[in-house]
């Protein structure tokens, strides 16, 4: 922002007082992201226990995406305007990015492989997809250290799923197949809030809102079954928690915080931590042991992804930014 004080001797001290014992957009971005990896790795922990659980894939979206409606109702009220105003290409990226096809792939996906996969492919591929979209926009090839980060990414993946290939493993390789659509679907919505011209909360409102009338109609329609009356109350209050409160409503507000303040490919880096998060906790919460492939693959997921999420330095000297003060 630029600060438009009439004269430098009006303008307030407290400015700089607030560079040396605040945090600047970029570490708030940064702080955002780091506990959106913490949640992200139990959306996929709670994604693989919903195999076992009272619950169905339908139950757990309605909760995914009516709790958020239920809390923010009155700032989404308010908010209406401007959610009705977004384009309707930008709204179809994060409808169709993080809503119902993307819940529903990594539900289903997740139920086929492991929480290692979940935690892995999902976040980690992301980077990748994003710069495909940003090179079909036409900003140019990855380069330097990114397009090295972008290919250990490949590799991690082929890494993790090439045990199941000799002797072949239909079902988790088509597993891990639903999961890369729900890592491509995942991508087109940090696109698209990085498109959107709302805050936080409206983005939320937007992704919900025809996400949960969609589950709704699926459900009352009968073409996806539900088992919500009948379930157990520890199920329900686990994804309520973890999926509504969680996913649904403090990951959404602070990964579309961390998007505007760091940018969709920058963003896209969470996945370096996330893979890691998800194998250590799957240990003593789902009794999942690592695999060689999974010991093999992660890191080099993780690796990539660090490194994808580099920018690389210009090579030309560029003007010195005008201080936030002038």
């Amino acid at each position: 922002m630029v600060t438009t004080n009439a004269g430098p001797a009006t303008a307030p001290p407290p400015a700089r007082a607030a560079g040396r014992f605040g945090l600047s957009p970029q570490a708030k971005g940064t702080v955002a992201l780091v506990v959106t990896v913490l949640i992200w790795a139990a959306f996929a922990l709670s994604a693989r226990a919903l195999s076992t659980s009272s619950l169905l894939p339908a139950d757990a979206a309605l909760l995914r995406f009516g709790v958020p409606l239920l809390v923010l109702a009155p700032a989404l009220w308010r908010r209406r305007r401007r959610i009705a105003a977004v384009r309707p290409a930008t709204a179809l990226k994060i409808v169709c990015g993080a809503g119902v096809p993307f819940f529903l792939a990594a539900m289903y996906g997740s139920s086929l492989t492991s929480a290692a996969f979940v935690g892995s492919i999902v976040p980690g591929m992301v980077p990748l997809f994003v710069s495909a979209l940003m090179v079909a926009a036409g900003k140019g090839l990855p380069r330097g250290t990114q397009a090295v980060g972008l290919a250990l990414i490949a590799v991690g993946v082929v890494a993790l799923v090439w045990r199941y290939v000799v002797p072949l493993n239909t079902q988790v390789l088509a597993g891990a197949g639903i999961l890369l659509v729900a890592s491509g679907l995942w991508a087109l919505y940090t696109v698209g809030l990085k498109e959107v011209d709302l805050d936080p909360v409206g983005s939320i409102g937007l992704l919900c809102l025809p996400s949960f009338a969609v589950m709704a109609l699926l459900v009352l329609t009968g073409l996806l079954p539900t088992g919500l009356a009948s379930a157990a109350g520890s199920d329900i209050a686990l994804f309520l928690v973890v999926q509504g409160l969680g996913v649904g409503l403090c990951a959404g507000l602070l990964y579309a915080y961390a998007i505007r303040s760091l940018g969709a490919e920058r963003s896209s880096t969470v996945g370096s931590l996330s893979p890691v998060a998800v194998v250590l906790l799957a240990i003593p919460l789902l009794d999942e042991s690592p695999t060689v492939a999974v010991l093999v693959g992660v890191p080099l997921i993780t690796a990539g992804v660090a490194l994808a999420g580099r920018r690389p330095r210009p090579r030309t000297h560029t003007q010195p930014e005008v201080p936030v003060h002038a």
